[in-house]
C-alpha cells in the first residue's frame, strides 16, 4: 500500500511540473498567435511524439517525457539564407515590442499561477507545519562552539541573522551553505532563573557541520525549538522500557529535566546523559535544591582513610564491585549525609567537565561545609551509604505539561511557547521535591515518576527495532574495506550503544502558517534572490541546487503529506520557473527580453551570427549544470541507500 501511495504521488508529482512548464509555453503561445506570428508546433511534453495531428496551421504532439513542452515560433532557429527578422510573421520580424510581450507573458502566467495557489492556501486556511520550522528559538548550541563560549544557551532568541531578519531553521540551514568566513548573529539570551532578557550581539567565524549528509557550515547552533509531545502511537510503553512506570500520558509534553527547561529533543538526549544527581539540601534554615556531578570514585583525591569508609557504606548498602568504581558526588561527607569538605580531582579536566554539566543550570548551588542533603532525585535519604547506593543508577526526574496542543497560529507560537507554562506551577513543584510535602500536580504541570534511563543496547532487548537498527548498522560496517575507517565507524557504534535514553519517540507541535499570498510571493522572491545572489556570486555551491530529479521529490513529498503541502510546492515552483526565466541570460525569456529592448533603444537589429556567439555558448552552460545538479540529485537519493 506504502509503495502504491509513494508510485502515485511521484506521478502526481511528475505531471504537475510538467503542468508548469505546460501553461509557461501556453503562455507564450497565447501571446504570438495574438501578435501575428507563426506557431509551426506545440509539444506537450519532450522527445519523440507519442501522437500528433494538424490544427489552425499549428502541428501539436504528445511526447513521452511528460515534463512540460515547447512552442516553435517561425524564425527562432536559423534557416539557411535567411536572418531571422526576414522570415514572415517569424518571431523576430515583428516589432520589439511584440516579442518583448510574447517573451515576458511565459513568465507572467507562472507568476500569477503561483500568487492563485498561494490565494487558495490562504483562503483555506493555510498549511500545518512544525513548530520547529519558523521558531527564532534556539533548541541546541555546540558546546563546542564559540557560541557557546560567549553563553548563548537552548531557549536564547535569534532576532536577526547577517543583518537580515531571523525566519526560522531555512534561514539557517542557507546560511550554512554559503561560502562565508563569519556570520553575524543578534538576540537575546533569558536568564533561566530570572527570565530576564540579556542582549546579544556577535560575529563569529564558521566551521564545518560534522556527520552532516552536505557539506554545511554553522557558528553553533545545532538545532531550533521545538515541542516534545509524547507519541503513544509511534513508541508505545512496553514492559521493561525506561518509562514505563514513569505514569506519562499520550500527548504529555516533556517541559523540564533534572533542573533544565527543555528546548529540543538534542537538549533532552544531553541531559539524560549528564551524570550528574539533583539533591535536596538542608544549609541552616534554608531548603535548596542543587545539581552537582556524578562522577567516579576514581577520579577523586581521597586518602587511604577516606576510601576505607567508603568501603564501609559500600559494605552498609550491599554494592557489589571495586569501590574505585562506584559513583559518588565530589563532596567529602559524615555518615548521616553532610558535606565536610569539597573533594579535589585528579585530573584538572575532568574537573572541568564534571562541573560545566552543571554550570549552565539554574540550580548551579556548590556545596557548602555543614549542608545536610536530605533527598537525591526526589528519593530521601538517612544516611551516606543510602546516597551512596541510590548514585549507582542513574534516574532523571521530569515534569511534563499536561493538555491538548492544538495547532497554533505561527504569530503567536514563539511567545506561547513560553507562556503556555506557568513559571508559578513550576517553581511548586520543583520546591516540593524530597520533601514531606511533595507536590506532583499544580496547574498544568505534573511531576512525573523519575526514570532510568537505559543504553540503545539495553533498549535492543525491549524494542525488535532498536537491535534490527544495530543489526543493519553492523552488517553495513562490515562492508567498509578501510581498515582505519572501518574501525572508527565502530567505535562510533560503540559509543552510540552506550549512551542512554527514555526509550519514547516525540511529536512536535503543529502551527498553523497563513500569510497572505502577497507576502508568501515576496518571502519566495527573497529566497530565490538570497539563492541566485550566492549561486552568482560564487558563495553559494550548485551542488546543493535541485535539478528536475530533485524537484520532482520535493513535490512527490509535498503530495504524500497532503494536498495543501503539494499545492504551496507547485505555487513556490511555479513562482522560481517565472522569476528565473526573468533573467537576462540569452537562452532565457530574459535574455529575449534584453535583445528586444536593445533593439528598440538603438534602432539596430541583432544578426543571426551575434545571435548565436551569445546563445550557443550559454545553452551548453545550461546543459551542463543542468547535468550537474542532476548527478547531484541522484548522488543524495543513493548516499540514502548506501
Amino acid at each position: 500500500m506504502a509503495f502504491i501511495e509513494s508510485l502515485f504521488s511521484l506521478l502526481l508529482a511528475i505531471l504537475g511540473l510538467g503542468f508548469l512548464i505546460f501553461i509557461h509555453e501556453l503562455g507564450h503561445y497565447w501571446m504570438a498567435r495574438r501578435v501575428g506570428m507563426k506557431v509551426e508546433a506545440f509539444s506537450i511534453g519532450f522527445g519523440r511524439p507519442i501522437i500528433s495531428w494538424m490544427r489552425d496551421g499549428v502541428r501539436w504532439q504528445i511526447s513521452w517525457i511528460p515534463f512540460g513542452g515547447f512552442v516553435k515560433i517561425a524564425g527562432m532557429q536559423k534557416e539557411r539564407g535567411s536572418e531571422p527578422h526576414e522570415i514572415q510573421d517569424g518571431f523576430y520580424s515583428k516589432t520589439p515590442w511584440q516579442r518583448i510581450q510574447v517573451s515576458f507573458l511565459g513568465p507572467l502566467v507562472n507568476i500569477v499561477f503561483g500568487l492563485v495557489l498561494f490565494a487558495i492556501l490562504w483562503a483555506s486556511g493555510g498549511r500545518e507545519r512544525s513548530f520547529s520550522e519558523f521558531t527564532r528559538r534556539i533548541g541546541w548550541v555546540d558546546p563546542q562552539s564559540a557560541l557557546y563560549a560567549q553563553g548563548v544557551r537552548p531557549g536564547d532568541v535569534i532576532e536577526t541573522y547577517d543583518g537580515r531578519p531571523f525566519g526560522g531553521v531555512k534561514d539557517l540551514m542557507l546560511a550554512g551553505l554559503m561560502k562565508g568566513k563569519q556570520n553575524q548573529i543578534q538576540g537575546y539570551k533569558i536568564d533561566p532563573v530570572t527570565g530576564k532578557r540579556i542582549d546579544f550581539d556577535y560575529t563569529l567565524e564558521n566551521y564545518a557541520v560534522q556527520g552532516a549528509p552536505i557539506q554545511q557550515k554553522t557558528i553553533g547552533v545545532s538545532a531550533p525549538a521545538s515541542y516534545l509531545i509524547y507519541d503513544a502511537k509511534q513508541s508505545p510503553l512496553l514492559s521493561g522500557s525506561p518509562m514505563a512506570e514513569s505514569g506519562i500520558q499520550d500527548g504529555d509534553r516533556i517541559f523540564w529535566a533534572d533542573g533544565e527547561r527543555l528546548y529540543s529533543h538534542e537538549h533532552l538526549v544531553q541531559a539524560v546523559n549528564e551524570s550528574t544527581a539533583f539533591l535536596t539540601v538542608k544549609r541552616r534554615d534554608k531548603i535548596f535544591h542543587a545539581k552537582v556531578p556524578r562522577v567516579h570514585l576514581d577520579e577523586l583525591h581521597m586518602t587511604a582513610m577516606q576510601k576505607a569508609e567508603l568501603d564501609d557504606w559500600q559494605y552498609e548498602a550491599k554494592i557489589e564491585g571495586r569501590v574505585e568504581d562506584l559513583y559518588f558526588i565530589p563532596y567529602l561527607l559524615s555518615p548521616s549525609g553532610t558535606v565536610e569538605m569539597r573533594l579535589g580531582f585528579i585530573d584538572e579536566q575532568d574537573q572541568k567537565r564534571a562541573f560545566e554539566q552543571c554550570e549552565r543550570c539554574a540550580f548551579f548551588y556548590p556545596l557548602e561545609e555543614g549542608d545536610q542533603i536530605l533527598a537525591i532525585d526526589g528519593q530521601k535519604i538517612t544516611s551516606s551509604y543510602d546516597l551512596l547506593n541510590d548514585l549507582q543508577k542513574r534516574r532523571v526526574l521530569l515534569i511534563v505539561q499536561r493538555e491538548e496542543f492544538a495547532p497554533d497560529s505561527w504569530k503567536e507560537a514563539d511567545a506561547d511557547f513560553e507562556a503556555l507554562a506557568d513559571r508559578s506551577d513550576l517553581q511548586k513543584i520543583v520546591g516540593a521535591i524530597g520533601l514531606d510535602s511533595s507536590v506532583r500536580q499544580s496547574g498544568r504541570l505534573v511531576l512525573l515518576n523519575p526514570a532510568e534511563p537505559k543504553t540503545l543496547g539495553e533498549l535492543s532487548e525491549v524494542f525488535a527495532k532498536h537491535r534490527e537498527q544495530i543489526e543493519r548498522n553492523r552488517a553495513q560496517i562490515e562492508t567498509i574495506k578501510d581498515p582505519v575507517v572501518k574501525q572508527e565507524t565502530l567505535k562510533k557504534l560503540s559509543d552510540l550503544q552506550k549512551r542512554l535514553f527514555l526509550g519514547i519517540g516525540f511529536r512536535d507541535r503543529a502551527i498553523v502558517y497563513n500569510p497572505s499570498p502577497i507576502e508568501q510571493f515576496f518571502n519566495v522572491f527573497k529566497d530565490t534572490w538570497r539563492t541566485l545572489s550566492g549561486l552568482f556570486s560564487g558563495n553559494l555551491s550548485p551542488k546543493h541546487m535541485s535539478g528536475p530529479v530533485g524537484i520532482v521529490q520535493v513535490v512527490q513529498i509535498g503530495w504524500m503529506q497532503g494536498v495543501k503541502e503539494a499545492i504551496y510546492w507547485m505555487g513556490f515552483i511555479s513562482l522560481n520557473l517565472g522569476i528565473v526565466n526573468l533573467l537576462p541570460i540569452p537562452i532565457l525569456d530574459g535574455g529575449h527580453i534584453v535583445f528586444s529592448l536593445y533593439e528598440a533603444v538603438t534602432r539596430r537589429r541583432i544578426s543571426a551570427k551575434v545571435m548565436e556567439r551569445l546563445v550557443i555558448p550559454f545553452f551548453g552552460l545550461l546543459i551542463a549544470f543542468f547535468i550537474y545538479i542532476t548527478y547531484q540529485d541522484l548522488s543524495r537519493i543513493f548516499s540514502r541507500f548506501f
